[in-house]
C-alpha cells in the first residue's frame, strides 16, 4: 500500500485500537477494510505463535534422544595420548569425561546416532576397530615349504641328473622321458601337497576370525544392542560387566564398584579400581573382574595399545597337537626302518651292476668294465640311487601328519555346524578319550528361559492381581529392590508401544514381571533415588546388594537379592502381604524354608528380597589405615520383601544326549550353584540321577560339604557324586582336581569369570557362547555357541571320530609301507631290479598320502563310536586290531605281488613291460579297495553309510580314472604298457580278493593287551624264569 493512494500504516496494536475508537471519522468502507485487515492479521499472528509453541515443546521432547552435534570437534591424537598416558590433568582441562562425550557427539545416557552413515563417518575419521596382520600365508609358501623336504630335493637333483643323460644318450626326442616323468611327478606331490596345507590354512583363520568376533554392549538411540567388537567406533558408550574384555580404550562414564584386570597390558596381575575421579582411563584388552559400568570409547584399533601390541604378534603358533606329536614319532620310526631298507636296496643294486649281474633292455649286460662308456654308467647309477631315494618317499608316510591336518580341519569346520567353535586343536581329539563331563545346569541342561510362575509374601502364596494384593509401602519396596538393584534396563522399542528389557535371562524376567505385574516405573524410580553403592552379583556370594538414598527425605534403604536360603539368613524380620512387618522365630523361619523346598522340588530357581532402612552411620565403614570411607551394605537384621520362583524348563533332546553319554562310558555331573532340591528335580527330569537314586546314596552333595571332606574322603567320594549344589568356581575347581587324581580325562563346562580356573584344570574346557563371558571362553578350548548339552555331546563324537579316521589312515597308509617295502627290497635283492619305478611309486605316494587322507580323514561321527568305551590316555595308536587288518592285507599284497614279479611272464605269457604293468596296475587298485576295507576297523560290513560320504566315492572314482589314463594313455611318462580288457579284469579281481580276506581276518580274536605288550611280557617271564649266574667267588662251596 503506498503513500499515493492516502492509506496509512498501522502496526498490530494501533490497528486494534483504533478499529474501534477512531471509527467516527472513517466511512463505512474504510471501517470495514481496517475490520478485515485486523483479523486476517490476528489469525496469522496466532498460527506463527502455536507453530512456534509446537516446535519448542516437540524440540524439548527430543533433545535427550534426538540431539546431537553434526560434527565432533576433537583432536584425535591429543585425545588418544591422554587415555594412554592416564593423563588426568589434560583431561580436566577438555572439561572431564562429559565434554569430552559432548565434543564426541554423544549423548552419555542415549549413545550416538544409530544409522550407518554415521558409523561409516566415524570409522573414516576415527579409524576402524581393528589391528594390522601379518598377510596370511600364500599358496606359493607352501609350495615353497614343500620344496624344502630333503627326499624331494634328492629327487629333483636325480630327475635333473637322469633329464640330463638322458638326453646326452637318446637325444632330446627320446631321452627326456624318464626324467622328465619324474619332475612332473614330483610336481604333481608338490602341489597337491601345497595345495591341501593352503585350504587347511585358511580355514583355521576363517574359524580365528569367528573366535575373535566378540559380541559387545552398546547404547545407540537410546537402544541397547549387541554389536561385533570390529563394528564397535569411537564416541559410543559400551556397557560392561563382570568377565567382559574391554573392546576399545576408553573414559568411565558411570558404574559401581568397577575392577579390572589388566595383567595383558601390564603384567600386573593387581586388580585396577575404576572410577570417575581417580582413574578414569579403559584399556582395550583389560578385563572386567568385578561391578559393571557404561564407557565412552575413546580410540580404537591402531589408536589402542593393545592394537599396537596385537599388530606386532605373528599369531604363527604352530600349535602341535598331543596326536600331533605321537605320529611325529611314528613317522620317525618308520621312516628310519624305510632309509635302512632304501640304503640295503641301493648297496645291492650297486653290486649286482658293478659286478654285471643286471641286463639293459636288449639282454645285454649293462656293465662290462671299461668298456662300458662313462654316461652309460653315471646314467645307471642315478636310476639306482633315484630307485632307492623313492623307496624312501614311500616308506616315509608324510600323509599321517597331513591325514592329522584334514582330520582336524574338516572336524572343526562341521563342528562349527554343530555350534561348537574350536579354539585349541588338542580339544579335538582329547574329548574323544573325555571318561568325565562336569556341566553346569542353567542354560546348558535348560533353556535358560525363565519364567516367574510363583511368588510368596511372607507364608502366603499370591498368584493374581498382584499390584492390588499388596500394600503399597510394601509394593513400593519391590520397585526399589527390583528396579535399583538390576544389571538389566527398561526401555522403550523403536515403535514406543511395546517395552524392551535387557540383560540376563533371570534378570528381565525379574524385570518384566515387576513392571507389567507390580507396576513398576524404571524412569520415575531413577529419578526418585540415587544409587550410593552396589555389591554385584557373582558366583560364590549368590546375591547383590545395593544401598539407595531417598531423594524426598534423604533416608537410606539397602536392598538384597540372590538366593533364597541365603538371604533368609540374613533375616530377623518379614513382610506380610498387608504391610505389617513381623518378626521372624525358629518356628517361621521353618515354614519359610519349607516353602522354598517345595518350590525347589518343583523344579523352580528361587530369588529372594530383602530390605532394610538404615542410618548414614550404619551405611558407611571407615578405615583408619587409608583414612578412606568405604561404603559397606548391611548383611543383618533385615526384612524379607518375599521370594519370586523362576521355571527354566529342560531343554527337548537333553536327556537323549545325557544317556549318549552314558551309555558310551562317559559320567555326566551336574555342578549348579542352585539349592539341592531344584538340582535333584533338574537332575532327575535329565537322566543324570537314575530312578534307583536313595538318599544318603553320597550321589548328590552340597559345595560346602565336597569343600570340608579331607583330601582322602574326597579322592573315595567323588566318582559315586552325581550332582553337586550351591557349589563355589572352587568346588568345581577341586572336583576337576580330584577326577584328575583319580585318572580321568575331565570336560567342564562353564560360563562366568570364576569357572576361569576350572576350565584350564580340567582336560577339556568348555566354556558357553551366549552366557559365558570373555574371561571363561579364553580360558577354554571350546566354545559352545547355543550353550546346550547336546552340542556337548557331539563335540565328544566328534572327538571320537577325529582319532578313529586317524587310526583308519595310519591302517591304510602302514599296509602300503609294509607291502612296497618287502616288494622292493626282495626283488632286489633277489633280481637286482625294483618292479616299480619311481614315477610309478611316486604316484602310489600321491594315491596314499592325500587322496587316501582326503577320503578317510572325512568320514562323520557313527553310533558304533559313541557305544565304545573312551580311548585311554596311554592306549596304542595301532591297536591289535590294526595290526591284524594291516598284516593281513600286507601280506596278501606281497604274495600276489611276488607271484607276478617272478612267474608273471609265465602265467600271463607276456613280455616283462607288460608283466612290470600287471604289477603297478594290480597294486594300485589293491590300494584302491583296501581303502574301503580301512572305513571299518572291525565292522565286516565295510560299505554301511557309504552314500552319505560322497567325498570318498569321489576321490575314489578319480583315483580310478587318473590309473586308467597313467596306464593306457601315459605309456612313456609312466613307463606302462596297454592292457587288454582281460589283463584289467585279472588285476581288478586280484584286488578285490582283498574284501573276502579282510571279512575273514575280522573273525579272528585279538588279545585286548597291546602287541608290544604282549612281547614285553613275554621277555619279562623269561628274564624271570631264568636264574641268575651264581657268583663262586663270593658264594664258596664248602666242604
Amino acid at each position: 500500500m503506498s503513500t499515493s493512494d492516502g492509506f496509512k500504516l498501522y502496526d498490530c496494536g494501533t490497528l486494534l485500537l483504533n478499529v474501534t475508537t477512531s471509527a467516527g471519522g472513517l466511512t463505512v468502507a474504510q471501517r470495514r477494510w481496517r475490520i478485515a485487515y485486523a483479523t486476517i492479521y490476528s489469525v496469522r499472528a496466532m498460527l506463527s505463535l502455536t507453530e512456534e509453541i509446537m516446535s519448542k515443546r516437540t524440540s524439548d521432547h527430543q533433545l535427550p534422544s534426538h540431539h546431537y552435534v553434526t560434527e565432533p570437534n576433537f583432536d584425535r591424537k591429543r585425545l588418544v595420548q591422554i587415555v594412554r598416558q592416564k593423563d588426568l590433568d589434560s583431561l580436566g582441562q577438555l572439561g572431564g569425561v562429559s565434554n569430552v562425550a559432548a565434543g564426541l557427539c554423544t549423548n552419555p545416557e542415549n549413545g550416538i546416532r544409530d544409522d550407518e552413515q554415521e558409523i561409516r563417518r566415524r570409522q573414516e575419521m576415527f579409524g576402524r576397530n581393528s589391528y594390522r596382520k601379518p598377510p596370511p600365508k600364500g599358496l606359493l609358501y607352501f609350495v615353497l615349504e614343500a620344496f624344502k623336504d630333503t627326499t624331494i630335493l634328492i629327487l629333483l637333483v636325480c630327475a635333473a641328473l637322469s633329464l640330463g643323460f638322458g638326453i646326452r644318450e637318446h637325444g632330446a626326442g627320446e631321452g627326456w622321458y624318464e626324467g622328465g616323468s619324474i619332475f612332473v611327478a614330483v610336481f604333481l606331490v608338490v602341489v597337491v601337497s601345497a595345495v591341501s596345507n593352503f585350504r587347511q590354512e585358511t580355514q583355521f583363520d576363517k574359524l580365528s576370525k569367528i573366535s575373535n568376533n566378540i559380541r559387545v554392549e552398546v547404547v545407540r538411540s537410546g537402544r541397547r544392542q549387541q554389536v561385533s567388537i570390529f563394528d564397535v567406533v569411537v564416541g559410543d558408550v559400551v556397557f560392561l560387566k563382570i568377565g567382559d574384555q574391554i573392546p576399545a580404550d576408553g573414559l568411565f562414564l558411570d558404574g559401581y564398584s568397577l575392577q579390572v584386570d589388566e595383567s595383558s597390558m601390564t603384567g600386573e596381575s593387581d586388580h585396577v579400581e575404576i572410577d570417575a575421579c581417580r582413574n578414569p582411563f579403559l584399556f582395550s584388552g583389560s578385563k572386567v573382574v568385578n561391578g559393571y559400568a557404561q564407557m565412552l570409547v575413546a580410540s580404537v584399533g591402531m589408536d589402542t595399545v593393545w592394537g599396537e601390541m596385537m599388530s606386532s604378534v605373528t599369531g604363527d603358533k604352530n600349535e602341535r597337537t598331543p596326536l600331533q606329536v605321537r605320529l611325529d614319532k611314528l613317522t620317525s620310526s618308520i621312516g628310519k626302518v624305510g632309509l635302512a631298507v632304501a640304503f640295503l636296496v641301493l648297496i645291492v643294486l650297486l653290486i649286482r651292476y658293478f659286478t654285471g649281474n643286471t641286463k639293459d633292455d636288449y639282454g645285454h649286460t649293462e656293465y662290462r668294465g671299461s668298456k662300458t662308456d662313462v654316461n652309460g654308467v653315471l646314467n645307471a647309477v642315478v636310476r639306482i640311487v633315484a630307485a632307492a631315494v623313492t623307496i624312501v618317499v614311500v616308506a616315509i608316510p608324510e600323509g599321517l601328519p597331513l591325514a592329522v591336518t584334514l582330520t582336524l580341519a574338516y572336524s572343526m569346520k562341521r563342528m562349527m555346524a554343530d555350534q561348537a567353535m574350536v579354539r585349541k586343536l588338542s580339544a579335538c581329539e582329547t574329548m574323544g578319550s573325555a571318561t568325565v563331563i562336569c556341566t553346569d545346569k542353567t542354560g546348558t541342561l535348560t533353556l535358560n528361559q525363565m519364567k516367574v510362575t510363583g511368588f510368596w509374601l511372607g507364608q502366603e502364596s499370591i498368584e493374581e492381581d498382584l499390584a492390588k494384593n499388596i500394600a503399597p509401602n510394601v509394593l513400593e519396596l519391590f520397585h526399589q529392590g527390583v528396579g535399583l538393584n538390576t544389571t538389566g534396563s527398561v526401555c522403550k522399542s523403536i515403535s514406543g508401544s511395546l517395552l524392551e528389557f535387557s540383560g540376563s535371562p533371570t534378570e528381565k524376567e525379574i524385570l518384566s514381571w515387576a513392571v507389567l505385574g507390580l507396576g513398576m516405573d524404571m524412569e520415575k524410580l531413577k529419578q526418585q533415588y540415587s544409587i550410593l553403592h552396589v555389591e554385584t552379583f557373582n558366583s560364590e556370594k549368590k546375591r547383590s546388594g545395593v544401598s539407595i538414598r531417598r531423594k524426598a527425605d534423604e533416608t537410606i534403604h539397602v536392598h538384597w537379592k540372590g538366593a533364597a536360603e541365603m538371604i533368609v539368613a540374613m533375616c530377623s524380620q518379614y513382610y506380610e502381604s498387608d504391610g505389617i512387618l513381623r518378626s521372624m522365630n525358629e518356628d517361621e523361619r521353618g515354614r519359610i524354608k519349607t516353602v522354598i523346598q517345595s518350590m525347589a522340588a518343583s523344579s523352580l530357581r528361587c530369588i529372594a528380597f530383602a530390605h532394610k532402612q538404615v542410618s548414614k552411620e550404619e551405611a558407611e565403614d571407615y578405615d583408619d589405615q587409608s583414612g578412606m570411607t568405604h561404603r559397606r551394605i548391611k548383611e543383618d537384621g533385615l526384612a524379607l520383601l518375599g521370594i519370586v520362583g523362576l521355571k527354566d524348563p529342560c531343554r527337548p533332546g537333553v536327556k537323549k544326549a545325557v544317556e549318549a553319554c552314558q551309555s558310551a562310558g562317559v559320567s555326566i555331573k551336574m555342578i549348579t550353584g542352585d539349592n539341592v532340591f531344584t538340582a535333584k528335580a533338574i537332575a532327575t527330569e535329565c537322566g543324570i540321577l537314575g530312578p534307583d537314586y536313595g538318599e544318603g546314596s553320597g550321589e548328590v552333595v552340597e559345595g560346602i560339604e565336597f569343600r570340608n571332606y579331607t583330601p582322602e574322603e574326597r579322592i573315595e567320594k567323588v566318582d559315586k557324586i552325581r550332582v553337586m549344589a550351591r557349589s563355589s568356581p572352587f568346588d568345581k575347581l577341586l572336583m576337576v582336581q580330584c577326577l584328575k587324581q583319580k585318572g580321568n580325562v575331565v570336560a567342564v563346562t562353564g560360563d562366568g569369570t570364576n569357572d576361569a580356573p576350572a576350565l584350564k584344570e580340567a582336560d577339556i574346557g568348555l566354556s558357553m557362547g551366549i552366557q559365558g563371558t570373555e574371561v571363561a571362553k579364553e580360558s577354554s578350548d571350546i566354545v559352545i555357541l547355543d550353550d546346550n548339552f547336546s552340542s556337548v555331546a557331539t563335540v565328544l563324537r566328534w572327538g571320537r571320530c577325529v582319532y578313529n579316521n586317524i587310526q583308519k589312515f595310519i591302517q591304510f597308509q602302514l599296509t602300503v609301507n609294509v607291502a612296497a617295502l618287502v616288494i622292493n627290497f626282495i626283488a632286489a635283492v633277489s633280481a637286482g631290479e625294483v618292479p616299480l619305478t619311481t614315477v610309478q611309486l611316486l604316484w602310489v605316494n600321491l594315491i596314499m598320502d592325500t587322496l587316501g587322507a582326503l577320503a578317510l580323514a572325512t568320514d562323520r561321527p557313527t553310533n558304533e563310536l559313541i557305544q565304545k568305551p573312551p580311548v585311554g590316555r596311554t592306549e596304542p595308536l595301532i591297536t591289535n586290531i590294526m595290526w591284524r587288518n594291516l598284516l593281513a592285507q600286507a601280506l596278501y599284497q606281497i604274495a600276489i605281488l611276488l607271484i607276478l614279479q617272478f612267474r608273471g611272464e609265465s602265467i600271463f605269457n607276456v613280455h616283462q613291460r607288460v608283466k612290470d604293468t600287471l604289477i603297478f596296475n594290480t597294486f594300485v587298485l589293491c590300494q584302491v579297495f583296501n581303502e574301503f576295507n580301512a572305513r571299518k576297523l572291525e565292522k565286516q560290513n565295510v560299505f554301511e553309510g557309504i552314500l552319505k560320504n560322497r567325498l570318498f566315492l569321489g576321490i575314489i572314482g578319480v583315483t580310478i580314472v587318473l590309473q586308467v589314463v597313467m596306464v593306457e594313455c601315459l605309456k612313456k611318462f609312466a613307463d606302462t604298457e596297454k592292457l587288454t580288457l582281460w589283463q584289467w579284469g585279472v588285476c581288478i579281481l586280484l584286488a578285490a580278493f582283498s574284501w573276502p580276506i579282510a571279512w575273514f581276518v575280522k573273525l579272528v580274536p585279538v588279545p585286548d593287551t597291546p602287541f608290544f605288550g604282549i612281547v614285553k611280557q613275554a621277555i619279562n617271564r623269561r628274564n624271570r624264569s631264568t636264574p641268575p649266574a651264581r657268583n663262586w667267588m663270593s658264594n664258596p662251596v664248602r666242604l
